[in-house]
């Protein structure tokens, strides 16, 4: 994984191993699948970003956080189940955080705090039924 200006380096092991914990607990919480790519697209980061998403296991349970330091790029593609709990303004919402976080030079925060916050907006609601 690689990143731009103070993201220019490679991430630890353990910065690896902090975002694997997030990814992992972040499905967990919402029952979907995450996928993180931090890199350069190949093209426009969008278009790219939806070509990493549509070839996942299980595009529609599945939601891509694509990161490309280079273009200054961040995008989020979500499958089609994912769409039903999670809507465009709280993965925007979520972008804006990542966009904080990166400006004030927290990537991996930033990157954990973005993961947690799509799953805690993807989580489906508790219903409550009453016996009858």
């Amino acid at each position: 994984m690689a990143a731009g200006d103070s993201l220019s380096r490679e991430l630890t092991s353990r910065e690896s191993a902090e975002i694997d914990r997030a990814i992992r607990s972040a499905e967990l919480l919402c029952r979907f699948e995450f996928s993180v790519f931090i890199g350069g697209s190949q093209g426009d980061p969008h278009d790219y970003a939806r070509r990493l998403h549509a070839s996942l296991v299980a595009p529609a349970r599945s939601i891509l956080l694509l990161v490309d330091p280079g273009a200054r790029a961040i995008e989020v593609v979500t499958g089609s189940e994912v769409r039903r709990h999670l809507t465009d303004r709280e993965v925007e919402l979520a972008i804006l955080q990542l966009q904080t976080d990166f400006a004030a030079g927290d990537f991996v925060g930033g990157l954990k705090r973005g993961i947690a916050m799509l799953a805690e907006h993807a989580r489906p609601q508790q219903t409550l039924h009453a016996g009858g």
